[in-house]
């Protein structure tokens, strides 16, 4: 998967694949071969912060 680099899609890509295909941060990551500390550098820079509790960035 290419991750959009705007970071409010990022943002929603994210979040949907999150609650739609993957229980975890770490499940997407890993499937999707993507760096988990770099996502979620990206979307903290943007000012989204990842809630393992509810799964999304908000």
């Amino acid at each position: 998967m290419e991750l959009p680099n705007d970071p409010f899609m990022l943002y929603s890509a994210i979040n949907m694949k999150l609650r739609d295909e993957y229980p975890s941060l770490h499940a997407l990551c890993s499937d999707l071969n993507i760096s988990e500390s770099e996502l979620t550098s990206r979307l903290e820079t943007a000012g989204f912060s990842y809630l393992p509790e509810i799964n999304q960035f908000r």
